[in-house]
Parts: C-alpha cells; sequence; structure tokens
C-alpha cells in the first residue's frame, strides 16, 4: 500500500472533478463555434468561469483560463507594463524567472528567519525607485506553508500607486482566498494543486487592467489569452474548487500530529516557519546530517511518497533558495524534507508515516553516535 504525502506537489484528482471530466470529454463542439455543438462547450467553460469566480470572491469576466499556475505568473509579470518588478525572495521559481524575462529592473525583497516578507524592506525598495512598479507576493510558500501578509504588502504597494501580483497556487483549496479582500490586481491559480487535473489553471485580472497575452492567435478569454480551451480540464478545475470549499476535514490536525512525532522522535528535529501562520497542510522539517536524497528514497521503499523542500523539474533534489533566504544554512542545502497533506489524507497515513521516520531517523541518529 501506498501513501500519498505530496500533495503540494500534485493533489490526486478528487472524483467529483473526474466525473466533471468524463462528461465535458462526450461533447465535441469547439466553444467558439455557434452552433449548438460549440454552445454546449461554451456554456460547461462559463459555468465554471462563474464556480471559479464565486469561489475567489470575484466576478466572472476577471477570470482567464490558463495552462496552469506558471502560466498564470508568467502573463501577470510580463503582460503588464512595468518599469520595475519587486519579488519577494521566497517566490516559486515561476515568478523569479517571469521577472527576469520581464525585460526590466528586478529587486528583491528580503524575508526574515520565518521566512515572511519584510514590510520595511519592501518599503524602502518603492520610496528608492521610480517609474511604474509591479510587486508579486505569494499567498501561501509552496515549501514551508508560511502565509505572507498580503494585504500589509496591498496598503505599501498602493502608497507608491504600484500594481500588486499574488500567486496563490498553493494556497488556492487549502485556506480561503478572496480576490476582493486581499486588494490585488492581479491573481494566480492552478486546479492540480486542490484536486483538479493537471494543465489547467487562472489568472485574476482585476477589471480594467490591460493585461497583454502571453499567447497570441484568437480572441478567446476575451482576447487575453488564444488557444482552443480546454473544457474537459476547466470543468473538472471547477468541480474540485467546488468540493474543496465545501470539504470539511481535519487537515491541521493530522499536520499537528506529525509534528507531534518529530518532536517526540529520534534525534532533533528542526520544523521551518513553525512559529507563524501557514498551511494547514505543510511540514517542512529537517534532521541535521540526513541528506533529503537518502531520506527520500528510505520513505519510498517504505510505501511513502514525501518531497524535499525543493525539487527541480528532473526530480533531483537541490539546495531550497526559500530555505537559503531564511538563513537556515547548512539544513537548507542537504536535509530538508516536505510532507503535504490534502484532501485524501487519513489518519492511517499519519501512522505509516510516524513508523517509517522512526526507522529511518532511528537508524541515523545510531550511525552519528557510532561514528
Amino acid at each position: 500500500m501506498r501513501t500519498y504525502l505530496d500533495h503540494n506537489a500534485t493533489s490526486p484528482l478528487r472524483p467529483e472533478a473526474g466525473k466533471a471530466m468524463m462528461a465535458a470529454l462526450e461533447l465535441h463542439g469547439n466553444a467558439s463555434s455557434v452552433h449548438e455543438e460549440g454552445r454546449k462547450a461554451r456554456a460547461v467553460i462559463e459555468t465554471a468561469r462563474d464556480v471559479i469566480a464565486r469561489e475567489l470572491g470575484t466576478i466572472a469576466p476577471t477570470i482567464v483560463f490558463t495552462s496552469g499556475g506558471s502560466e498564470s505568473c508568467n502573463q501577470a509579470l510580463c503582460g503588464v507594463s512595468a518599469s520595475r518588478i519587486i519579488v519577494s525572495s521566497v517566490e516559486h521559481p515561476c515568478v523569479l524567472e517571469a521577472a527576469r524575462a520581464a525585460g526590466c529592473q528586478v529587486d528583491v525583497a528580503d524575508v526574515d528567519e520565518a521566512g515572511v516578507v519584510d514590510l520595511q524592506a519592501l518599503e524602502q525598495l518603492l520610496d528608492d525607485g521610480e517609474g511604474r512598479v509591479l510587486v508579486s507576493v505569494m499567498l501561501a510558500n509552496n515549501e514551508t506553508g508560511a502565509i505572507q501578509p498580503v494585504r500589509d504588502v496591498v496598503a505599501i504597494a498602493q502608497k507608491h500607486n504600484a500594481l500588486v501580483h499574488c500567486d496563490a497556487v498553493q494556497a488556492f483549496g487549502k485556506i480561503p482566498v478572496n480576490f476582493g479582500l486581499l486588494g490585488v490586481d492581479m491573481l494566480s491559480v492552478s486546479a492540480h494543486k486542490l484536486g483538479g487535473p493537471q494543465g489547467v489553471g487562472a489568472l485574476v485580472v482585476r477589471d480594467g487592467l490591460p493585461v497583454a497575452p502571453l499567447i497570441a492567435g484568437g480572441g478567446q478569454e476575451l482576447r487575453r489569452r488564444a488557444g482552443t480551451e480546454n473544457t474537459a480540464g476547466i470543468a473538472g478545475f471547477a468541480a474540485a474548487a467546488r468540493a474543496a470549499s465545501q470539504t470539511e476535514s481535519d487537515i491541521k490536525g493530522l499536520r499537528l500530529q506529525i509534528e507531534s512525532v518529530l518532536e517526540d522522535g529520534p534525534g532533533e528535529v528542526v520544523v521551518f516557519s513553525a512559529d507563524v501562520d501557514r498551511l494547514p497542510n505543510t511540514v517542512c522539517f529537517a534532521l541535521n546530517g540526513l541528506e533529503a536524497d537518502t531520506a527520500l528514497m528510505a520513505f519510498d521503499l517504505d510505501g511513502i511518497a514525501v518531497s524535499s523542500g525543493s525539487a527541480c523539474s528532473s526530480g533531483k533534489v537541490q539546495s531550497s533558495h526559500v530555505l537559503e533566504a531564511m538563513g537556515a544554512g547548512e539544513i537548507a542545502t542537504k536535509s530538508a524534507i516536505r510532507v503535504s497533506l490534502g484532501w485524501s489524507s487519513t489518519v492511517e497515513d499519519v501512522s505509516r508515516f510516524s513508523d517509517s521516520w522512526q526507522k529511518i531517523a532511528g537508524r541515523h541518529v545510531a550511525r552519528a553516535a557510532a561514528a
């Protein structure tokens, strides 16, 4: 039996999403066609747009369907006219790389030891520059789960007439995300982080804000993203978002059980961002000297899927720029493990994790003592 504890990478497809996708796959019309078959496909997309908008506290015309979080973030950073972009040092690589690709000055705002953006440093950066500025700060970190003070970021940015983009990919479906209450100008979300299909997401754009498309061609998505829409994927996204908002589960309780296992188990374990608001499902931790790749292989052999603090696209364990920005030092480069729970997680999953960790950490501590 496998135990899946890597929901921040991809959460398994919810049954509701799978059912909605299968129904949409029966439709063979193009949503841009005016005939009956096309109108049926269009109806699925627009119903989904209404659902996503409602779940995000906005209106349907602000929703631009995309291929996922990375595309949404790229369009936000590259699609607005700005002379300077400010990002936090713990942003997802798709934001950091998109900022560099935007062709303007890029400044980086530091974070504190808990991984929370330094608001004074941000304000100083805004004071020091000129021209139109775009600030991009994530709502919740994908590695540590730390929740950022986005509303405070918006308040500071507005004093300087700066725009704000928020990467809410890891937050949506795990905590309430309300576009209107956050006050940001753009917000990125993705389906597969909350139990929807891979390859679909959305960019929310404040009404009236011009954002250039990354993909030119047809007039789809109100001319903001060309290409025939992924009707089945969009249907699955909406079904997953609706299910996530209706799910009552004690994810935080399971996380606290895992943290208790780590605290009471062998060796001295560090839990990153432990003293700040975090996603209820995320634990990023390290046992000094136990290399992440060794632990990941041992967990996998025990039938448990977890991840390192950061994994590149090839799947190799790499140093985490997030933990390095937090000043975690050597632990950040070699030892960070991320456990992320989700809609399908159970008490039995936590128990199997506990049994495996006791063995893995126990062996490591014994070897270290004998050395």
